[in-house]
C-alpha cells in the first residue's frame, strides 16, 4: 500500500513519445527523484522498461502507459490518480512536468486535472498553470530539458539541495536480470560469446528536412571489420529488418529484441557505430562505447549524452568510410589500413540469426 505519511507533491510527468528522447530525459528524471518525491511517469508502453529502472521498488511512484489518443490518455491518468487516493485515503497535491511541446500533452493533462508546467509553444500557453519561456539560446537537448526540470525544482520548492548543478549528473540504465539472460543466450547458442562483437545500426526512422539520417558507407564499413576478424552485427525491430539487410548485407542480423535486451545487447557489444538515432541514445543511457555518425542533423544538439562516445561528420558532412575506420581502429586496437579478406569470409552475405 501507498505510504500515507509523505507530505512530498506528487510530481507527473509526460514523456517524449521517441526512444532516444525518453533516453535523453532520464538523467533529468533521476535528478528529479533525488528530492524524494513521488513520481507518476506517463509515456508510450516502451518507456516502462527504463522508468521500472529508476523508480525499482518504490511503491509511491508508478508509470502509466498511454496511447498518445488524448481523451483515453486523460481518461487512464484519472483513474490512476483516482486508485491512488482510494489506496492512500488522502488528496495528493499534483505537479505536472510536460517535457514534449505539443498542443496535445498538455491538453490531456488538463482535462486529467493536473496542473502544468511546460514550455510555452503551439498555441498551449492557456493551458499550462507554469508556462516557461524558450531559452533564446541553442542547447543540446538533455540541457534544454534539464533547464525545463530545474525550473521546476524553484518554482515548485522541491526539496533538492541548492545551488543546482549546470548538467544533470550521470545516470545509466541496468538492464533487468531477464534481458541480461536473454542476450547470453542468445550469444550463446551462435557461438558469440568468445568474439568481439561490432553492433551497427545501419538505420533510422523518417527524414531529417526532407533528408535521410542513415550513414551510406555501413556496407564498406561492415567487409572491413570482417576482414578483420570482427563479428558483425544488427539487431534493428522487426519493421526496419530489410532496410538494415540492404544498407550491411554482410552484417548479422538478429532477431528483434525487447527493448531492455537490446539495451544489454549495447553493453555487451565491443563498440556500437549508429546513425543519430535512438540507438546512440539508448547507447549513451547503457555507457556503451559507441560511433555516432553525423550527416543531417546537428550533434551539438542531438548528440549521444555520454562520455564514451564519438562523434563524427557534421550537419550536411557525413564522414568518410575511412576516418569511421580509423576511429574503429583507435577504440578497438586494431591496426589501421590492413586490407579487405576476400568476400567468402567465415561471415557470409545475408546472414541472419533465428530464435
Amino acid at each position: 500500500m501507498l505510504s500515507k505519511t509523505t507530505s512530498l507533491p506528487t510530481i507527473v510527468v509526460r514523456l517524449p513519445n521517441w526512444v532516444g528522447d525518453v533516453c535523453m530525459v532520464m538523467p533529468c528524471l533521476a535528478w528529479l527523484s533525488t528530492s524524494g518525491c513521488p513520481l507518476v511517469i506517463c509515456g508510450k508502453p516502451f518507456a516502462k522498461a527504463f522508468i521500472d529502472s529508476l523508480i525499482g521498488e518504490d511503491p509511491q511512484s508508478e508509470f502509466i502507459a498511454l496511447t498518445g489518443s488524448i481523451i483515453p490518455d486523460a481518461r487512464t491518468i484519472r483513474q490512476s490518480l483516482a486508485h491512488r487516493r482510494a489506496m492512500t485515503g488522502r488528496h495528493e497535491k499534483l505537479s505536472g512536468l510536460l517535457f514534449p511541446d505539443s498542443l496535445t500533452s498538455a491538453l490531456t493533462f488538463r482535462l486529467a486535472g493536473i496542473p502544468c508546467l511546460g514550455h510555452r509553444d503551439d498555441g498551449r500557453s492557456l493551458l499550462l498553470r507554469w508556462p516557461v519561456n524558450k531559452s533564446d539560446s541553442k542547447q543540446h537537448a538533455v540541457l534544454r530539458w534539464y533547464r525545463l526540470a530545474r525550473i521546476a525544482a524553484k518554482e515548485w520548492r522541491l526539496p533538492i539541495p541548492s545551488p543546482f548543478p549546470d548538467k544533470p549528473p550521470a545516470y545509466y540504465y541496468t538492464p533487468p536480470t531477464q534481458a541480461i539472460q536473454r542476450v547470453q543466450e542468445c550469444l550463446t547458442s551462435h557461438d558469440l560469446n568468445q568474439r568481439p562483437i561490432v553492433l551497427i545500426a545501419p538505420t533510422a526512422t523518417g527524414l531529417h528536412q526532407g533528408k535521410r539520417k542513415v550513414w551510406p558507407g555501413f556496407a564498406q564499413l561492415t567487409d572491413a571489420l570482417i576482414a578483420r576478424g570482427y563479428a558483425v552485427i544488427t539487431c534493428p525491430p522487426a519493421h526496419e529488418q530489410d532496410q538494415a539487410r540492404k544498407a550491411a548485407p554482410r552484417a548479422m542480423l538478429l532477431e528483434a529484441l525487447p527493448l531492455d535486451a537490446f539495451a544489454q545487447l549495447t553493453r555487451v557489444a565491443s563498440i556500437v557505430i549508429c546513425n543519430d538515432s535512438g540507438v546512440s541514445h539508448i547507447a549513451a543511457l547503457t555507457g556503451a562505447s559507441q560511433i555516432t555518425l553525423f550527416g543531417v542533423t546537428d550533434p551539438a544538439l542531438t548528440g549521444p549524452w555520454s562520455d564514451k562516445a564519438i562523434c563524427l561528420g557534421a550537419m550536411d558532412d557525413w564522414p568518410s568510410v575511412d576516418a569511421v575506420l580509423d576511429a574503429c581502429a583507435e577504440q578497438l586496437g586494431i591496426q589501421p589500413g590492413i586490407p579487405h579478406r576476400p568476400q567468402n569470409d567465415e561471415q557470409s552475405p545475408c546472414s541472419s540469426i533465428g530464435n
